[in-house]
């Protein structure tokens, strides 16, 4: 009989790491350019900081999923851990010191994306050790409503303590990570580290987990059209809902009340999963996401008040995060388990690559042809990626599991302290907002 989920102890302290993880990295997220903002006064160096996450986290997500599938993974989450926590406590002195200078600013940035990179793919492989195959879909799912409670609650934190000293955020964050890292060292599940032959970083190896998504025709066509697709055109379609709804920057309501609606969308979404199975039901779920973003940025165009735009992209997010949920939850069971690293790796590279693009050509359409035509053009993008999910023949072919390895095969994870020797963020798919890349991703991001 399996074990609820509830009385997984393994599976409720990665859910535990990751909230605290989560909640301090948000509070951060806020703080960071605000401190940058605060020290020179220039929003370029500021802006400077989400560039550098951004880079480095395409540059590094795929070598970190070759990391995960090489190193024990419990192992490599409590290195993770203790390097996250070296670089926000470096931060915090400084700025408790009154001296940050910009170099270790960035480079905390880019140490938390380099970081974030490996930590991934390693949690999500334990996950496969840690939660059976039919229980996936409710515990990705309840991941996902702990990420979004934190998303909405964390910048609000943040804010307040950065008003009372710049340093706290960063100081609330760094007693988040080491409470996250107490939470992994008492994790009791291990997957034994494979010994591969070539070079760690070979070009078959940082290709492996492309290689296989290509080799499966609906995780192909999905990831490319609902991952990349949607990505990009809904990440235009929310830019230019903040912008026009804005009045030009002159009034933040509107355009706020809009990305708290997407907020809570995705929220929704994470807390209803578990009661549908959108596992048994991604196709039906993808497809439907996609036919809503489309009546989404149709409604817009035609009425431009801010309420009728948040309840539409409250409604697209909700659908988006139980299609996700549903997807990556068969992503997980379909992947061998020895390649759950560089799959989860290769989907997330592929779902993040175009999102800095989304905001770009979502202000560009704006200027040239005014916010009607913005929505009525993006809304064309985004109807060619539902025709395609809809009718494509390679979107209805879902693969099933891979045969269980035997002993002869790969060794089977194990639990317990005894095996002491050789010792979750989801990749977002379908519509999403670019989430803070700077800090250390944790299962269900």
């Amino acid at each position: 009989m399996t074990t609820p989920l509830r009385g997984n102890r393994d599976f409720r302290l990665l859910w535990l790491s990751g909230l605290f993880a989560v909640l301090g990295g948000q509070m951060s997220a806020l703080a960071l350019p605000l401190l940058v903002l605060k020290e020179t006064g220039s929003a370029v160096q500021a802006g400077a900081i989400g560039t550098v996450s951004v880079g480095t986290v395409l540059i590094t997500m795929l070598p970190g999923g070759v990391m995960a599938d090489r190193v024990e993974r419990r192992r490599l989450m409590q290195v993770c851990d203790v390097g996250s926590l070296i670089v926000v406590t470096a931060l915090t002195v400084a700025v408790w010191s009154g001296h940050v200078p910009m170099p270790l600013v960035l480079l905390c940035a880019a140490a938390g994306a380099v970081i974030g990179s490996v930590y991934g793919p390693a949690v999500f492989g334990l996950m496969r050790a840690v939660v059976p195959a039919d229980q996936m879909g409710t515990a990705t799912a309840r991941l996902q409503a702990r990420t979004q409670t934190a998303r909405l609650v964390g910048p609000l934190i943040g804010g307040a303590l950065f008003g009372i000293h710049p340093a706290l955020p960063f100081a609330a964050e760094a007693l988040g990570l080491f409470l996250s890292t107490v939470c992994v060292a008492l994790v009791r599940t291990r997957s034994r580290a494979r010994a591969k032959a070539g070079a760690v970083f070979s070009r078959r190896e940082l290709l492996a987990g492309l290689t296989f998504l290509w080799g499966l025709p609906y995780l192909r066509t999905v990831l490319l059209v609902f991952g990349l697709g949607m990505n990009f055109a809904f990440g235009a379609l929310t830019f230019t809902a903040l912008t026009a709804f804005s009045d030009g920057g002159t009034s933040g309501v509107g355009g706020g009340f809009v990305l708290t609606c997407v907020s809570a969308g995705a929220l929704s979404g994470a807390l209803l999963a578990p009661r549908i199975s959108p596992a048994r039901h991604s196709r039906v779920l993808i497809v439907a996401t996609c036919w809503t973003c489309v009546a989404a940025a149709g409604v817009m165009a035609w009425i431009s008040r801010p309420l009728v735009a948040g309840i539409m992209c409250a409604l697209t997010m909700c659908l988006s995060t139980v299609a996700s949920i549903g997807f990556l939850s068969k992503l997980l069971v379909v992947t061998p388990e020895e390649k759950v690293g560089r799959v989860q790796s290769a989907a997330g590279f592929l779902s993040s690559m175009v999102q800095p693009f989304g905001p770009l050509t979502g202000g560009a359409l704006l200027t040239a042809f005014g916010a009607r035509w913005a929505f009525a053009l993006t809304g064309c993008v985004l109807a060619v990626s539902a025709l395609v999910v809809t009718f494509a023949r390679s979107a209805r072919a879902e693969p099933d599991p891979p045969r269980e390895a035997g002993p002869a095969d790969v060794p089977e994870p194990v639990t317990g302290p005894a095996r002491a020797a050789g010792d979750g963020s989801v990749p977002a798919t379908g519509p999403d907002h670019a989430p803070a890349v700077a800090k250390r991703a944790a299962p269900g991001d």
